[in-house]
């Protein structure tokens, strides 16, 4: 077995270039190895990739081994948490399958969308035990379609092949699934990561049970998943407005498919709520749900975006209305969000009384020891 030495205890699972200290001349690019630490003591088991920005991925601490069918287990073990703890089966067919490092899987995310499962790959380690991986997640969830999709600069870092993998069906164009009664269509050529945001199932729920006779501005509405979820609730009057014209396109479909009457706005949602705020503009619920803005620790452009976004949507709440603040940045914890978005609101003379902090649903566990991967954060408040 392939071994790696790291220079520092951590336990986190992403082990960084300057933490890697010798490995063995038989240590190729997607191995599995056997991590050593600064003693040579052994200290765990994980993935190596020496190209990577991220060149370790540590799946198991200890000195007792593992092999190939670790994996195998992880998958069956991700299913038994998802459809025999969860039941997640009989409220919907749409559900996050393998949660990447959280499930002992790094560089695999995957959904389930009826009988299709969306693979993200984000690493070669994952890309090349797809051929073995991909008939046991079929056998654990039901599905019996695999879509794999991989991001060209990701596969270019990862040296992740460019060619489509053998058991992906690459015809695949949309699917139409079902999340707690509704139905949305998912588009795979148009869509993002793994082409739907499974992670919001239960606080679109928790939204709709908010909004009945509200009038209701959803800002960064993505495939309009919100604003549909508020429509069937009985909201009043419904604005979406969403950058990507793309995004738009499939809300408005997702809209006709569920009979939702839905304003839809094309605009950048920064530049568009300051000048409906400049008109007096104000809902009685306001939600902003933009993309991941911080993509590193240092990334204060990105914080400041969420100052930003929350400064001008908080604006547009009436006086005692309801706002809800969404981040989808793992490198800002639950603590620092909620910190930049009561400062954004405080410099406004208004102040906020949160009534609940949500993240994703079961489905999305977390590590312990992997902070990051609680990325998504939702603070429910009235603006006072």
């Amino acid at each position: 077995m392939p071994t790696v030495s790291i220079k520092t205890y951590s336990f986190h699972p992403s082990i960084w270039p300057k933490m890697i200290g010798e490995y063995s001349q038989d240590a190729k690019a997607g191995d599995l190895v056997e991590v050593l630490d600064k003693e040579g003591n052994p200290f765990g088991w994980g993935f190596f990739n020496p190209k990577s920005n991220m060149p370790l991925r540590v799946v198991s601490h200890g000195d007792e081994p593992i092999d190939e069918d670790f994996f195998l287990r992880a998958i069956e073990n991700a299913a038994k948490l998802r459809r025999s703890l969860f039941h997640l089966d009989e409220e919907t067919d749409t559900y996050r399958a393998i949660h990447g490092d959280a499930d002992q899987l790094p560089g695999l995310v995957a959904d389930k969308f009826g009988d299709l499962l969306s693979l993200e790959i984000t690493t070669l380690a994952a890309w090349r035990r797809l051929d073995s991986w991909i008939p046991a997640l079929h056998e654990a969830f039901g599905t019996n379609r695999a879509h794999v999709r991989v991001d060209p600069a990701l596969s270019r870092v990862e040296r992740i092949p460019t060619d489509p993998h053998p058991l992906s069906t690459e015809s695949l164009r949309k699917v139409k699934v079902r999340e707690n009664g509704i139905t949305f269509e998912i588009d795979f050529a148009e869509g993002h990561k793994t082409g739907f945001f499974c992670d919001q199932r239960d606080n679109r729920r928790r939204f709709a049970s908010l909004v009945e006779g509200k009038s209701v501005l959803d800002l960064c509405c993505y495939s309009g998943a919100f604003s549909v979820y508020a429509a069937k609730a009985g909201a009043g009057e419904i604005t979406a407005v969403d950058l990507d014209e793309k995004a738009i396109t499939m809300a408005k479909r997702n809209a006709n498919i569920n009979d939702a009457r839905i304003k839809f706005t094309h605009a950048d949602a920064f530049s568009w709520a300051r000048t409906m705020g400049e008109n007096g503009r104000q809902w009685d619920v306001v939600l902003a749900d933009p993309p991941k803005f911080v993509t590193g620790r240092d990334d204060e452009r990105g914080r400041g975006k969420y100052n930003d976004i929350n400064k001008l949507a908080s604006q547009l709440v009436k006086p005692g209305g309801l706002f809800v603040s969404c981040s989808c940045s793992g490198q800002v914890n639950e603590f620092e969000f909620e910190k930049l978005v009561t400062t954004a609101v405080h410099k406004q003379q208004r102040r906020l009384q949160i009534f609940n902090r949500t993240g994703a649903g079961t489905d999305h566990p977390t590590l312990s020891n992997y902070p990051e991967s609680r990325y998504l954060k939702v603070i429910w408040s009235r603006v006072l």
